[in-house]
């Protein structure tokens, strides 16, 4: 959808009705003027909706990947409405969590539709104490184990994509796709 040029869009504010009288029965004036009517009744209208635009729950369908991107969420065109909605309202709530493991979680549940659960911590180590012993290594993996959740099936290509764009740079992330919850985890333990 273009709101550049809307058919039958009226004007609220016609210019032809705030020319001096001298134009007011002009025709070549009333007509260049509905032009112009036509031009920016739109951006009226946007204008006048403005704060509906930067509400993801609100803004139209096309304008929510740029609004996206202002937050630095994850759009996904592919992905029913409401979710891409939700996805962009919550996208600063997830930055705040970027690099956690529930954090990992809501966002492949929010943006990719999937259930995960995330083991291991991929954790650094040091030693608190000048010229000390440096610890045992921590673990140097970190496992997701995604499963389908709100969507059918699973995308591999994307969840990885979105595992390596989340997982904290001094980790090692893998990923495996299952075909349900792994034993022993509850999918209610994977909702916000």
């Amino acid at each position: 959808m273009s709101r550049a040029a809307v058919p039958g869009l009226p004007s609220r504010y016609p210019i032809g009705e705030q020319l001096p009288a001298l134009y007011a029965e002009d025709d070549l004036a009333q007509r260049l003027t509905a032009g112009l009517d036509t031009v920016l009744a739109p951006v009226f209208a946007t204008l006048d909706n403005l704060a509906g635009y930067f509400d993801p729950r609100l803004a139209p369908a096309d304008f929510l990947s740029w609004l996206a991107s202002w937050v630095g969420g994850v759009d996904d065109p592919r992905r029913p409405l409401e979710l891409r909605r939700e996805a962009v309202a919550r996208a600063v709530e997830l930055h705040r969590l970027r690099g956690t493991r529930r954090g990992l979680v809501e966002a492949l549940r929010l943006v990719l539709g999937v259930s995960a659960d995330v083991s291991g911590d991929g954790g650094a180590v040091w030693s608190a104490t000048p010229g000390g012993a440096t610890p045992p290594p921590a673990a140097e993996s970190v496992l997701v184990r995604v499963w389908p959740g709100r969507t059918a099936e699973v995308d591999p290509d994307r969840v990885h994509a979105l595992v390596r764009t989340l997982c904290p740079v001094h980790t090692v992330c893998r990923v495996e796709v299952l075909p349900g919850p792994p034993a022993g985890v509850e999918e209610s333990d994977h909702r916000a």
